[in-house]
């Protein structure tokens, strides 16, 4: 089963790229989950529920196979990624998890919380990201870098300055 961690703050087209990608390449089941609030950015206007309710609609509307996980919502807080694996282990024992993310978070991933733990325990695919050169890093890691998935050019941060291309807004 595939995870895919994320605040999706809020979510866009290259977070549906990487769904499509999951769900029509590889994996049965493919589990958003999202995230109240992340250790590595600032909160939003938006409250944590309100983001899980608009994550919730649009994977409903575009990719109703997709399951949308508040299993954070309900796990002691700060929220590491590998404190949400342990609890998703325990509690479904027989489940190989994939982590997928984004090249910019395998850039930065030396500093979450038990990364070595993470990088050893758990399958980690890498979806490409523009500006993030990663390919060396991931062979480095045992990460699969996916090389044919499509390269969407936007990002929340983007949506939330107002930079971003419209035509890629959900």
């Amino acid at each position: 089963m595939a995870l895919y961690f994320g605040t999706f703050n809020p979510m866009h087209a290259g977070h549906l790229a990487i769904l499509n990608y999951l769900r029509k390449k590889a994996f049965d089941e493919v589990r958003m989950v999202v995230s109240p609030v992340s250790p590595f950015k600032p909160g939003g206007a938006q409250t944590a529920q309100d983001r899980l309710e608009a994550v919730r609609q649009k994977v409903a509307q575009l990719c109703p196979d997709v399951v949308v996980s508040d299993v954070e919502f309900n796990l002691p807080k700060p929220n590491y990624t590998i404190n949400t694996l342990r609890h998703l282990q325990q509690a479904e024992p027989d489940t190989d998890f994939v982590i997928a993310m984004g090249a910019d978070n395998v850039a930065g991933l030396e500093g979450w919380r038990e990364w070595e733990s993470i990088v050893r325990d758990f399958e980690i695919w890498v979806y490409p990201r523009k500006g993030y050169y990663v390919k060396r890093k991931c062979k480095k890691l045992g990460a699969r870098f996916l090389e044919d998935a499509a390269l969407v050019n936007i990002s929340s941060t983007q949506i939330r300055s107002g930079k971003a291309d419209k035509n890629l807004m959900l």
